[in-house]
C-alpha cells in the first residue's frame, strides 16, 4: 500500500526556493533542503527528483510569482510612468518573508553561464520583464507622457538593466535612498 504524503507540494517547494534565493544552489546541500523543507529525503527524491530538478521548479514557481507580482505592481499606476515608478519601488522597498535582492539575478550569476536550464529561465524572465516595461514604455509614448525619441526596446532594456543592478545593490548595504536616486536617473530618460 503507498503512503500518501505527509506535506502540501507547493509549501515545501515555496521552502525549497527561499533556501536556494538566499544561499544559492551550490551553498545548499540536500540535507539542508531536507531540514528546511521538513521532509523526508526519500520524499525529496520522489516529488520533485534530484536537486537541480528541484532547483529548476523553484525557479520556474518564482518566474510565475514575480511575473504576478510585478503586473499587479504595475496595475496600481494611473499611467504609464508612475505604474514603471511603482516597480521601481517595488524592487527598493520589497518587504516580507522573502530574501533581499532577485533569485533569477542570483541564479544567473552564480549558474546561468554553465547550466544551460538556468540560463533558459533567467532568460525568459528577464525577457517578460522587458516586455511588460517595453508594453508601458508603448502606452505612455502613445499618451504623449513618455518620450518617442528612443525605441520602446531599447528604453526598456535600459531600465531593465537599471533594475537589475538595483536588485544586485540591494543584497549589499546600498541605502534606499541611493537606489530611488539612481531610479530616478534611469526614469529621466523617459521625458519629454
Amino acid at each position: 500500500m503507498a503512503r500518501s504524503k505527509e506535506f502540501e507540494e507547493n509549501e515545501v517547494l515555496l521552502k525549497a526556493l527561499h533556501l536556494f534565493w538566499e544561499q544559492g544552489y551550490e551553498k545548499t546541500s540536500l540535507q539542508d533542503l531536507v531540514e528546511h523543507m521538513g521532509i523526508h529525503r526519500r520524499s525529496l527524491y520522489d516529488t520533485f527528483g534530484d536537486k537541480h530538478t528541484l532547483f529548476i521548479k523553484t525557479m520556474e514557481r518564482y518566474a510565475k510569482l514575480t511575473d504576478a507580482t510585478l503586473k499587479a505592481e504595475a496595475q496600481r499606476g494611473r499611467t504609464a510612468k508612475e505604474s514603471i515608478r511603482l516597480i521601481f519601488d517595488y524592487l527598493i522597498e520589497a518587504k516580507g518573508e522573502q530574501p533581499i535582492g532577485c533569485f533569477f539575478v542570483n541564479s544567473a550569476t552564480e549558474l546561468a553561464y554553465r547550466d544551460p536550464a538556468v540560463s533558459e529561465l533567467t532568460n525568459e524572465g528577464f525577457s517578460k520583464e522587458e516586455q511588460l516595461l517595453e508594453g508601458l514604455i508603448q502606452q505612455g509614448q502613445q499618451a504623449g507622457e513618455i518620450s518617442a525619441n528612443q525605441e520602446p526596446s531599447l528604453l526598456a532594456s535600459s531600465l531593465h538593466t537599471t533594475m537589475i543592478g538595483i536588485r544586485v545593490l540591494r543584497r549589499t548595504s546600498a541605502d534606499k535612498k541611493k537606489l530611488h536616486q539612481i531610479a530616478n536617473v534611469s526614469m529621466s530618460m523617459l521625458d519629454k
